[in-house]
């Protein structure tokens, strides 16, 4: 069950686009137009449990980066009681709460960033030129240089709909909820209601972002009559090619020659804090893992930083000269009683399988 499947939005979107899935949901499943509908009541549930996550910005951080599991680590139990419910469906609905005017955009915006890996890694500061909407300074939003009284709403940019107690106030399809109809286009927008502006903003970037992670910057989104929404800032890293991430953690594939895993050896590798020197024991095995503990990556939470994991990659030459190739003979001469006890292993095995085929 994700929650962003429930509502119907992507991972990156916004306040705004969140609430109004949940108010089209809600709406559709809401237990007045489903009378003795158990399906229907439960849908409405896990639609408001979804809606009380990702509308909360430390709750869908928490999700966002470990799931429902990290919500219940943290304490969070969804509350399904319907007194609870009903109050959140009556705050986005009516009940007290102020909405911002009509636009004819959301007020929070959301920008992709990419980042090398080296700045996710540790952090990065940045000047970023943004655009946002503004309302049109010469019809004030409306789009129109003149306009009249849309006759199917009669200006109020609203029709009721259904019967009894169920009466819902729904957007007019003629005008849009704008209440007027548009004779002739602003010449300013183009009938738009709003102007596209630039500015410059400073953004520290903790260290530890990852792809998919969000960070918000207040009062930087679209503007409206009541000031500016929020400025979200989705990050798509750069892989790396030396480390492979894997969360917090970090792993780095190391190359060891055949004869230092024979005999031993020390060697450096790289890590976010510079080299360090390993150490390789005799007769090490391919593909054996190396774990260094805090050398990972921070994370952007808590500060607690992961760990790094070594893998050693056996290496082989790929060319022998003729005193390589003498010598390499000798040793293997050298190792006769070996191979032979090898040998006889296989055959054993062999004769084993053969005798199989003759049953």
């Amino acid at each position: 069950m994700d929650y962003y499947e429930i509502l119907g939005v992507s991972k990156t979107a916004t306040k705004e686009e969140i609430k109004k899935a949940y108010r089209k949901l809600a709406m559709k499943y809401h237990p007045d137009r489903n009378p003795g509908n158990k399906e229907a009541e439960e849908k409405f549930k896990l639609i408001n449990e979804a809606y009380q996550v990702l509308s909360d910005e430390e709750k869908r951080t928490i999700y966002d980066r470990y799931g429902k599991e990290g919500l219940e680590g943290r304490g969070y139990r969804p509350n399904h009681d319907f007194s609870d419910i009903f109050d959140i469906f009556n705050e986005i609905f009516g009940g007290g709460f102020e909405f911002e005017e009509d636009l004819p955009y959301d007020l929070d915006k959301a920008i992709e960033i990419e980042l090398e890996f080296e700045e996710a890694v540790y952090g990065v500061s940045k000047e970023l030129e943004i655009e946002y909407f503004s309302l049109c300074p010469k019809c004030k939003g409306t789009g129109a240089k003149s306009k009249i009284t849309c006759p199917t709403c009669q200006g109020q940019g609203k029709i009721i709909v259904g019967h009894g107690f169920m009466r819902i106030a729904q957007t007019c399809p003629n005008c849009e909820g704008r209440g007027f109809i548009i004779k002739e286009k602003c010449d300013e927008c183009k009938g738009r209601g709003f102007i596209i502006k630039k500015e410059k903003i400073h953004v520290d970037i903790p260290a530890g972002v990852d792809t998919g992670m969000r960070m918000r910057i207040s009062r930087k989104g679209n503007e409206g009559k009541r000031g500016r929404g929020d400025l979200y800032l989705i990050f798509k890293v750069k892989p790396s090619k030396i480390f492979k991430r894997k969360g917090n953690d970090l792993i780095v594939e190391v190359p060891v020659f055949f004869t230092s895993a024979i005999l031993g050896d020390k060697i450096k590798i790289p890590t976010l804090e510079g080299e360090k020197e390993i150490e390789i024991k005799p007769f090490t095995k391919d593909k054996t893992t190396l774990t260094f503990k805090g050398l990972g990556l921070p994370d952007v939470n808590t500060g607690y930083k992961g760990n790094l994991y070594a893998i050693l990659n056996i290496v082989y030459p790929k060319k022998l000269n003729t005193e390589q190739r003498e010598l390499l003979e000798k040793l293997h001469q050298s190792f006769t009683g070996e191979i032979k006890k090898h040998k006889s292993i296989l055959e054993e095995a062999i004769e084993k399988v053969k005798s199989w085929f003759k049953k």
